[in-house]
């Protein structure tokens, strides 16, 4: 790893659709931390980015999703030099009213790394300590690749209450879509239900939390039986498309909650919105997550009650992003992930 006074290697998106390994000056330590690369995540939305469909400014690092060490830190920080950090990539000014009211993920005068800023596809990046989260030993080095995402999976799932008596439904079963599964098991629900096109999938998913599984095709005559008619009380959308939020809503009982956890951008399906009344349904929208509930992801990481190390089905170095690239897009694997 270089570091001091030398260029470092990064995976940038020059362009719509071109990829390209590039040498970004070494940042100078002084007002930040200096986290070095041990894990990075590759998420749909680097894919989205690269492919021209969210516009950035070019060139851009991509990547969000980081679990790294200390380099090197100023002398009044908390962390010190080899300490493993979550980094929390939602940058926030940390002075307007959402920032304030602990809805720093919300701030309007900061955005995201790897879309609005530089990204952690890097060797290494410079960060504010307060950005950075501290990740015990325990937690596997694989494992501790998908704690950002569980971050986002713990944070939408906090304003919906689960019982014994819950029927919930999972509709995609991605990274995000397992994590939802697992939980929701952990919170007690009384019957999770995952839906997915993919056989393999569905065979995972029973062995991380749910208790039945179903095609997209299945799904409504399951939930019918599985619930006595009622519909679920709890539908995830974790896919990310107009006609999988219609779906959720069609198999949401009277009074249920749905979480659209999948970024929707827009359709062509018409929306039933007489069922959102009829229903009398309440809809969640998360974005990302607070700092408290990556504090939340990395304890249950840390006590074992998320499986995380199956979800983890390739790894590349950085010098091999684009091939790590083809892998993500290729449906064969859930997270990918990039390494030294």
């Amino acid at each position: 790893m270089r570091l001091k006074g030398q260029d470092l290697r990064a995976a940038a998106a020059t362009g719509p659709g071109r990829l390209e390994m590039v040498d970004r000056p070494a940042p100078r330590v002084g007002a930040g931390v200096l986290v070095q690369l041990e894990r990075a995540g590759i998420c749909g939305t680097d894919l989205k980015i690269l492919d021209g469909f969210t516009l950035v400014s070019y060139p851009r690092v991509l990547g969000h999703e980081l679990v790294g060490t200390v380099a090197e830190a100023p002398p009044e920080a908390r962390v010190s030099p080899g300490a493993r950090v979550l980094v929390n990539p939602g940058i926030s000014c940390g002075r307007c009213h959402l920032c304030r009211r602990d809805r720093s993920h919300l701030c309007g005068r900061g955005g995201l790394l790897g879309r609005d800023f530089d990204g952690v596809f890097a060797e290494a990046i410079l960060l504010e300590e307060r950005f950075l989260h501290p990740v015990p030993d325990r937690v596997a080095t694989d494992e501790a690749g998908l704690l950002q995402v569980l971050g986002t999976v713990v944070h939408s799932q906090q304003t919906v209450a689960v019982s014994p008596d819950s029927v919930a439904v999972v509709i995609g079963l991605g990274v995000s879509g397992m994590l939802h599964t697992q939980l929701l098991s952990d919170r007690g629900a009384g019957l999770v239900i995952g839906v997915s096109r993919s056989p393999w999938k569905l065979e995972l998913a029973k062995g991380l939390g749910a208790d039945v599984v179903a095609t997209p095709d299945e799904a409504s005559d399951v939930v019918a039986q599985a619930s006595s008619g009622r519909g679920a009380d709890l539908v995830i959308e974790s896919v990310g498309k107009e006609e999988t939020v219609v779906q959720s809503i069609d198999l949401a009982g009277p009074g249920g909650d749905v979480i659209i956890y999948g970024t929707v951008t827009g359709g062509g399906t018409e929306m039933p919105y007489y069922q959102l009344y009829f229903k009398e349904l309440t809809l969640h929208n998360p974005r990302a997550a607070r700092p408290g509930d990556y504090n939340e992801a990395i304890r249950q990481a840390a006590e074992g009650r998320i499986r995380l190390a199956p979800l983890v089905t390739a790894r590349y170095p950085l010098e091999e992003t684009a091939r790590a690239f083809a892998a993500a897009r290729s449906g064969d694997h859930l997270k990918v992930l990039l390494t030294p």
